[in-house]
């Protein structure tokens, strides 16, 4: 069996966060029934890039973050569409929902109305800013939670303008922040017998990611300036350019110091006991950052990588995405694998990073198609009849 196997959730969420966090919880086992609107889905299927073969074309974007789930479509406008998924709520364990606050009151589908109906459930609502406080009520995407939690104002090189990072970051670990919430509910919900209401701010999850930076704060009053790949506290960390153009990262502590200056031909740096412990380094910061990075471009990325690796000292090539995905160690984990999409045919994805011993091996089914599973849930859920079924298709309740 699967980690979550017997787990069932109701997702009625869109685009990438909880997309992301029901995907996770999917391929541990959870059966994820996805709600969508007739006719469009989620807005992610329509999202760029698109993968195209003959007259199909699918989203890369909405298969990225759906797979191995089942999909319905339900309009929640109607009245009719309300009760079924109201009666959906009453089989399941996990309910998760991304609308803006106050949205699914209107339609009698909010957490107090269900917890009402089925004290069991897991209700779960993530929103921009929460539920209360002042900022309740405005929209927000990852950008502006990135902007608004801190990370922006970190990232950037030195005298330089903020930076977003490379991906979609308050997205993603919202993602990760409500699938732990949720398996943490699941636990919780084994000791007390009864159900909760998860609210969770994607602003609050970056304000809990500033961890070190607030640490550093409430310690010294230090606000955080922009280093690049500088760490505030720590040399060597940072990434260094070498003699054939690419990219290293060089990230170590005061044991990794002698055998670093030694590889790189710095004998004097690796006898001069006024450089060995890290807090004499940070107080002469310019001068040590200068002469690594002069020895360094000396060398191209991979033999001193191999030097590094031969001696200890930790340090990896930064590596483009297209490296990444054809790497060696990448390959040897099975971290890249592929499903058959009946529409395109076989497309590549990324494994969950979880190596289980104990649990059967975890796998992927393909993204669903739009209200590709309606029938089988409203017959396999709530015990409906084909007829009654058609009935709801012709009113274009699904």
């Amino acid at each position: 069996m699967k980690p979550l196997e017997g787990i069932k959730i109701l997702d009625l969420s869109r685009v990438l966060a909880c997309p992301f966090a029901s995907m996770i919880l999917a391929e541990l086992g959870a059966k994820v029934i996805k709600v969508e609107q007739p006719g469009a889905g989620d807005e992610t299927r329509s999202y760029e890039p698109m993968v195209t073969k003959g007259d199909e074309s699918v989203s890369a974007y909405y298969m990225a973050f759906n797979r191995s789930k089942e999909s319905i479509t339900v309009n929640l406008r109607s009245s009719q569409g309300q009760e079924i998924v109201r009666k959906l709520a009453g089989e399941v364990d996990v309910l998760v929902e991304n609308f803006p606050v106050g949205t699914l009151k209107k339609f009698g589908l909010d957490d107090v109305t269900l917890k009402t109906l089925y004290p069991n459930l897991i209700y779960v609502s993530c929103t921009g800013f929460g539920m209360d406080g002042p900022y309740a009520h405005r929209k927000g995407y990852d950008t502006v939670f990135q902007a608004m939690g801190g990370i922006m104002s970190l990232t950037g090189e030195k005298g330089g303008g903020p930076v977003k990072p490379g991906l979609p970051i308050a997205d993603l670990s919202t993602g990760l922040w409500v699938a732990i919430g949720i398996l943490s509910s699941l636990i919780g919900r084994e000791k007390t017998k009864q159900g909760v209401h998860l609210d969770f701010s994607m602003f609050d999850g970056q304000v809990g990611l500033l961890s070190l930076a607030a640490a550093r704060y409430f310690t010294l009053g230090e606000v955080p300036a922009r280093m690049g790949t500088e760490h505030p506290g720590r040399i060597p960390s940072a990434a260094f350019v070498c003699s054939d153009g690419r990219w290293v990262q060089i990230t170590g502590a005061d044991q990794h110091w002698a055998p670093l200056c030694r590889l790189l031909g710095l004998e004097a740096w690796a006898e001069d006991a006024s450089l060995a412990k890290n807090s004499d380094r940070l107080a002469k910061r310019e001068e040590v950052m200068q002469g690594l990075a002069q020895a360094i471009k000396l060398l191209d990325r991979d033999e001193l990588c191999r030097r590094c690796d031969a001696v200890g000292v930790p340090a990896g090539p930064i590596l483009q995405v297209d490296e990444v995905l054809h790497n060696e160690h990448v390959k040897a984990r099975g971290m890249v694998s592929h499903f058959q999409h009946p529409l395109i045919g076989e497309f590549p994805f990324l494994k969950l990073p979880f190596k289980f011993k104990g649990f059967d091996a975890l796998t992927s089914t393909s993204p669903p198609l739009l209200g590709e599973h309606t029938q089988l849930v409203l017959e396999r859920e709530l015990s409906m009849d084909s007829q009654d079924i058609e009935k709801l298709r012709q009113d274009k309740v699904i």
